[in-house]
């Protein structure tokens, strides 16, 4: 076991999680609900609000506070747990006092040992640890009066003074579709990986979507990294089969009139315009939605998006909208997602930045900022008057390196996050800055109400071949086409009934006559597929 006890530092880290059953929870924040909400608290270094403790503690004698940090400080995760120690050795020495300890405890091996040595110390609050079985273990083992700020990104973990400080997917996904209302958007469809947190990240939507009045018309689910899976999604959510026989049935109508039927000139003219038209399209027909909601990984989304238009969903068919999961990608490079729009943290403040940079010679991650902010707010909760509930929980929230945010009594947290657009040149730009307070609430959902989503067909009338192109009135009952790709389902995900709508005439009309030949079919330029290689 790797010890290192610091003194002269307090260390706090925090995780962050989906709600669990708030049922399973004991009442340890017996204040919260009583304390009015204003102004933020101030976490950083040099502001009004950010006091260096107690200085009556600073005399030869006092109490000495004990804080336990649990990281991965070796093995895969060794980079993870070293970033976020080296950002609360600069908070701590930056504000903490001199009867402070601080213990770092490498949670790497084995954790029930490790959660053994930090509970023996009677630690006032612990940081850590990062993922969520080791703060399971932690959890089912401390005292409930001791709070602890962690990293892990499964709310089940959390609960009985644990919480998290890292971004929820709840946030970026309701903020998202609250924007997608505000652009107006008809209508949408969910791109998800097939995963635990996929489906639930689509619950959020779906709950959200129905707060701020956004139909959803389909929910897809794809299996992560897999071509081939994100491949055969998107033709699905393309409608991509139903469109091309759409297209081929009306060149094959345009055709066998032009073949079999004793046309004017002028009737003749417009056929053959109609039908070159048609010969440079793949598809035709309307999709049921104007938006596309990815709720996968940066990587994922830019091949998914690439193969939607390869499958004819022009821009002008739909918009593109993510969520935090693409900070970092390549996707603001990528032509394909022009004007794609995601929720995502605001930059870390500059002056957090600049000193971890001097500190360590390395820009700070997402991590990082945590830390540091969960160091803060460690040393705020042991030298204030409040109770620990009280300061943790204060409803006005925290502005730290990391931006607004504010815990709850489950261990869930809001952030206060900003919308960005992408330009397609490598450049993304603000459209919607992030609150500043939490005086009027940032979001309406609760973490531990969301259920996760199941698959949901299309819900489409389908295309209707005759939609698109003009024959003579004589001709339409003896041409008439059937509806391709029609499914309306029930207004949840979870449970649809499907109504197939059958022509009056199904017959498919093909071209007998050597006298004629349809205008041969051009090439289509695949101008959007980048790096995935179509297997035909």
């Amino acid at each position: 076991m790797y010890m290192n006890k610091v003194f002269g530092f307090l260390a706090v880290l925090i995780l962050s999680a989906c709600a669990g059953d708030p049922t399973t929870r004991t009442d340890w924040y017996g204040e919260y609900g009583t304390l009015e909400t204003g102004a933020p608290i101030e976490l950083l270094y040099g502001s009004p609000d950010m006091q260096p403790g107690d200085p009556t503690d600073n005399f030869v004698g006092a109490q000495t506070h004990n804080i336990a940090v649990m990281l991965p400080l070796s093995g895969d995760a060794a980079d993870t747990g070293r970033a976020i120690r080296s950002a609360i050795e600069i908070a701590t020495l930056q504000s903490a006092p001199q009867n402070l300890s601080v213990t770092f405890y490498d949670t790497s091996n084995d954790i029930n040992t490790s959660v053994t040595e930090v509970l023996a110390t009677n630690p006032e609050i612990i940081i850590g640890p990062v993922f969520s079985d080791d703060v399971r273990a932690l959890r089912d083992a401390k005292p409930e009066n001791i709070p602890v700020l962690s990293f892990t990104s499964d709310a089940t973990a959390l609960g009985d003074g644990v919480m998290t400080m890292a971004l929820l997917p709840i946030n970026s996904t309701e903020l998202i579709v609250r924007e997608m209302s505000s652009d107006g958007v008809t209508g949408f469809i969910i791109l998800a990986p097939d995963t635990e947190s996929g489906h639930l990240m689509a619950g959020t939507a779906v709950a959200a979507a129905e707060i701020y009045n956004v139909p959803i018309t389909g929910i897809f689910f794809y299996t992560e990294n897999d071509s081939e899976s994100i491949k055969n999604t998107t033709m699905l959510a393309s409608m991509n089969a139903a469109r091309t026989a759409a297209n081929t049935r009306a060149r094959a109508v345009l055709s066998d009139i032009l073949t079999n039927e004793n046309l004017n000139k002028l009737e003749k003219s417009s056929l053959n315009i109609q039908l070159e038209r048609m010969s440079k399209l793949d598809v035709i027909g309307k999709l049921p939605y104007d938006a596309v909601l990815f709720l996968g990984n940066g990587d994922d989304t830019e091949n998914l998006a690439s193969f939607m238009r390869y499958y004819g969903v022009a821009a002008n068919d739909a918009r593109f909208y993510g969520t935090a999961l693409w900070d970092g990608s390549e996707i603001a490079n990528d032509i394909t997602m022009i004007g794609a729009k995601y929720a995502t943290l605001p930059e870390m403040a500059q002056s957090f930045v600049n000193v971890y940079e001097r500190t360590t010679g390395a820009l700070p991650n997402r991590m990082a900022g945590f830390g540091y902010d969960a160091a803060n707010m460690a040393m705020g909760m042991i030298y204030s008057h409040k109770s620990d509930a009280a300061y943790l929980l204060d409803p006005s929230g925290y502005a730290g390196a990391a931006g607004l945010y504010r815990l709850e009594p489950g261990g869930e947290n809001e952030r206060a996050l900003q919308i960005m657009q992408t330009t397609g040149n490598g450049m993304t730009h603000i459209v919607r800055n992030p609150a500043e307070n939490f005086l009027t609430p940032i979001y309406n959902l609760e973490q531990s109400k969301i259920k996760p989503a199941d698959e949901m067909e299309l819900e489409t009338p389908g295309v209707d071949p005759d939609d698109y192109i003009s024959i003579p009135v004589r001709l339409v009952d003896k041409y008439e086409s059937k509806t391709y790709g029609a499914h309306i389902t029930a207004p949840t995900p979870h449970e649809f009934e499907t109504i197939t709508i059958l022509p009056e005439d199904d017959r498919d009309i093909v071209i007998t006559s050597p006298d004629f030949q349809p205008v041969s079919l051009e090439p289509i330029s695949r101008t959007y597929i980048d790096e995935i290689e179509l297997e035909e």
